[in-house]
């Protein structure tokens, strides 16, 4: 038996959005690699899907992170012309 638990780090009153559970958790109840927060609110815990798509979106058409599209000079990626 060990001697010591394993805490899991977060406090009372942060509201995480759990992945597996699929439901806003009040505190850590869950692994970190298995929920999004904390968020302040239980609301925002309850949008966290939403946000991070709203990200990954956002993300995504960030010209500074995207690359060329296929085919433009410079794109390592294309297919050579004869």
């Amino acid at each position: 038996m060990a001697l010591f638990k394993k805490r899991q780090v977060g406090k009372p009153g942060e509201w995480y959005y759990c992945l597996v559970h699929k439901k806003v958790e009040e505190g850590p109840d869950c692994p970190a690699k298995d929920r999004f927060g904390p968020y302040g609110t239980p609301e925002e815990a309850n949008h966290a899907m939403e946000t991070a798509q709203e990200r990954n979106l956002e993300w995504q058409n960030d010209p500074k992170w995207n690359d060329k599209a296929c085919g433009e000079e410079g794109d390592a990626g294309g297919t050579a012309t004869p």
